[in-house]
């Protein structure tokens, strides 16, 4: 792929189109599922930029650019409105899913049991984990809602609820790894 030029005046009106041209107001269901899971992916570079300084990092940061680059692929999966363009282009398959199970497995038995809700905070990793955590939750409403409608790839739900689950056992691993007391829940707080 080469882009050399980032401006086309093409969307200045309101629309912009889809893998395979279909010309789509900038407010379509899709657009805001792709443009999310974008959101998504640029968080996600804030953690790997927080985890420089964690001791979580040389485990997820690995995990972590992976999990960027299926995002692109889910991205352009999003982008398509037709199977058969889906099935040309990268997509989230089912290994994807299974790998960040394997993920969460891998620092979940380190973790105290829960006891309490965990309030976002416990250091930069940990709270940019959270951050991301809230916005994979929103891409997965958006995307539940698309399917409602229209056609998505048959992963991308399954994808993105297993990714926000990764990230909140993440925030919560880099705070174990970095040494600060775990932000809880406090229901009696005034």
């Amino acid at each position: 792929m080469r882009i050399d030029k980032v401006y086309t005046r093409g969307g200045d009106e309101g629309q912009t189109s889809l893998i395979g041209g279909q010309r789509v107001s900038k407010a379509h269901a899709r657009i805001d599922c792709y443009g999310t899971v974008d959101e998504l992916n640029a968080t996600v570079g804030l953690v790997l930029e927080a985890l420089k300084e964690s001791a979580a990092g040389a485990h997820l940061t690995p995990i972590l650019r992976r999990v960027q680059n299926e995002l692109f692929n889910l991205g352009a999966e999003l982008a398509c409105e037709t199977a058969e363009m889906r099935e040309k282009l990268p997509r989230i398959e089912q290994r994807h899913v299974d790998a960040l199970e394997r993920d969460i497995d891998g620092v979940n038995d380190e973790l105290p049991a829960l006891k309490s809700f965990v309030l976002p905070g416990g250091g930069w990793a940990s709270a940019y984990c959270h951050l991301a955590r809230t916005i994979c939750r929103r891409a997965e409403r958006l995307v539940v809602s698309l399917a409602g409608t229209e056609e998505v790839g048959l992963l991308a739900v399954q994808y993105l609820n297993r990714l926000s689950d990764a990230l909140f056992v993440w925030g919560r691993w880099c705070v174990l790894k970095d040494g600060h007391p775990e932000p809880l829940w406090d229901s009696r707080s005034t």
